[in-house]
């Protein structure tokens, strides 16, 4: 025969990683099945039983020179055929091989009776979990699901102990700041008041209360840390910066917020945000404050 015969291949990509393995077998002239009581059919058996949990990558048949490249091509198909026959059921195969012809890119061994075979490429067992880095496969990014637009709530009603009912407007962009801020961010509950000199939070202030509690309940995974401060003198004798902490605390806690999604602290007038003595009542009020710290979000 003057050229080089068909190579069919039960193929996925090129094979150029080392991991994977290869096993041949080999017919004899014009064959393409091999004597069932031979000792290559009881080694392959042994092989086949050996490696039932392998995966077969892709079958190459061969034939040598003799005859015309019709036969040829047909013979190499037949054994293709035949060795997948033999294998299918007992290791797992790609299911996503094809049929390739290379033509003269069949290399020839001097010996013809190493021409006429076989060769099953495979990955064992144990390198299963490297299967697309073997075979130069990219995965494809899994797309992130689409998050849904957060919606929070705009208004509420409160019942009042005498049975009349208060409508509250909700601060959406304070509750998206909160609900985006990344861990260590500090955010300021402005117009959070407490009647003077106590840890009573004011009613014209429950609304701030009801905005952080909303945040919380949008955002499930939310972990805060509550801040109080105090103005006007060195030192909290009182403890006053803590027990205002912890009023925020307790009524998140009320509401439902568990106990692992929280904590407070008092920091007394350890950090102002302007010098003590204040200057005026402004810079009083400003100090005078009850911040969050975001330790942990999504």
């Amino acid at each position: 025969m003057r050229n080089p015969v068909l190579i069919i291949l039960f193929f996925l990509l090129s094979f150029t990683a080392t991991a994977q393995k290869q096993y041949s077998l080999y017919f004899d002239s014009n064959k393409y099945e091999i004597d069932p009581a031979s000792d290559q059919m009881r080694i392959f058996k042994s092989w086949m039983a050996a490696n039932k949990d392998s995966k077969i990558v892709s079958i190459n048949g061969f034939t040598d020179e003799d005859g015309t490249i019709t036969s040829n091509d047909t013979l190499a198909q037949r054994r293709v055929a035949y060795v997948f026959g033999l294998i299918n059921g007992n290791i797992k195969i790609r299911d996503d091989f094809e049929t390739r012809s290379f033509g003269e890119l069949h290399k020839h061994y001097d010996e013809k009776a190493k021409n006429r075979r076989v060769d099953i490429f495979y990955i064992r067992k144990d390198e299963l979990h490297r299967e697309n880095e073997i075979l130069g496969i990219e995965e494809e990014p899994k797309p992130e699901p689409e998050k849904k637009p957060i919606v929070y709530t705009e208004k509420i009603v409160l019942r009042n102990p005498n049975g009349t009912t208060d409508e509250i407007v909700l601060d959406t962009v304070f509750m998206k700041k909160v609900g985006t801020a990344k861990p260590g961010e500090h955010l300021a509950m402005k117009n959070l008041n407490f009647y003077e000199n106590t840890f009573a939070i004011t009613q014209e202030s429950r609304p701030r209360l009801f905005e952080l509690l909303e945040v919380m309940r949008v955002h499930p995974k939310l972990k805060i840390k509550i801040q109080g401060h105090i103005c006007c003198m060195e030192g909290d004798p009182r403890d006053l910066s803590t027990k205002r902490a912890k009023a925020v605390f307790m009524f998140l806690q009320q509401y439902g917020v568990p106990k692992s999604r929280l904590s407070f602290e008092g920091l007394g007038t350890t950090q102002p945000l302007y010098p003590l003595p204040e200057n005026n009542e402004e810079e009083r009020a400003a100090n005078r404050r009850v911040e969050i710290l975001v330790v942990e979000n999504e």
